[in-house]
């Protein structure tokens, strides 16, 4: 029989090198951020610290951070490439970018970043132990029985054999410390919440793809220079 694995999800993992004095440094101003947290009343201790939440979005305005989203473009535009999408005819913003903490039990809950186009994970401090990154699939195209992939009672009656790429209603990725998870931005996805985090650190940023030109372009986002503010 021959099969056909159509429509696929397409994730890029990627390494991200730069020096270890550099990364400290990083890692120092990060904490700094979290002990001067401005919302500290929305961090409840279950869910990781999320600089976005805390008053400090905007990572890619700060200068110590400049190598490392140098290197993060690049990356970037390799995904672009993967997709296939001349990013020679874009414009590319980053939006907001932010660090996370996870000690502990502290987990991310299943979100996706639905302002944005492109999101990104890059792993600044990850011990091997750390909670793995969850993506799920909503649109389920295999799932014949509404609710079969994770039916608990279906599951413990193993109706499905084993679980893969086919029929599975969520996939986890496990990178190592300095990698780069490139995802679409409407992915929903969370972490792991039964892993113990030893300090685990990331940095993800929001990425929005404005057309250069939209002469004859339907459903890209129209040049901001023609925007009017109202």
């Amino acid at each position: 029989m021959k099969v056909y694995n159509i429509f696929p999800l397409t994730i890029c993992q990627s390494k991200i090198d730069i020096e270890d004095k550099e990364k400290s440094n990083l890692i120092s101003l990060i904490k700094e951020m979290k002990a001067s947290s401005k919302n500290i009343d929305y961090y409840n201790k279950i869910g990781s610290w999320t600089g976005d939440t805390q008053g400090f979005e905007n990572l890619h305005h700060n200068s110590e951070f400049n190598n490392l989203f140098g290197e993060i473009k690049k990356k970037l535009i390799e995904y672009l490439d993967v997709l296939n999408i001349d990013q020679e005819q874009l414009d590319i913003y980053i939006q907001r970018s932010w660090a996370t903490i996870s000690e502990g039990k502290e987990h991310i809950d299943r979100h996706s970043h639905l302002q944005s186009h492109i999101s990104f994970a890059y792993y600044l401090k990850k011990s091997k132990e750390d909670s793995k990154i969850i993506f799920y699939d909503d649109k389920r195209h295999n799932e014949l029985i509404p609710g079969l992939f994770e039916s608990p009672t279906a599951n413990k009656r193993k109706i499905m054999k084993k679980f893969n790429v086919q029929n599975s209603a969520s996939i986890s990725i496990d990178p190592e410390e300095d990698d780069i998870i490139i995802f679409p931005s409407k992915t929903p996805h969370s972490t792991q919440p039964n892993a113990v985090n030893n300090q685990r650190i990331s940095i993800s940023a929001d990425i929005s793809l404005i057309a250069k030109d939209s002469k004859l372009l339907e459903h890209l986002t129209p040049p901001i220079k023609n925007w009017i503010k109202i």
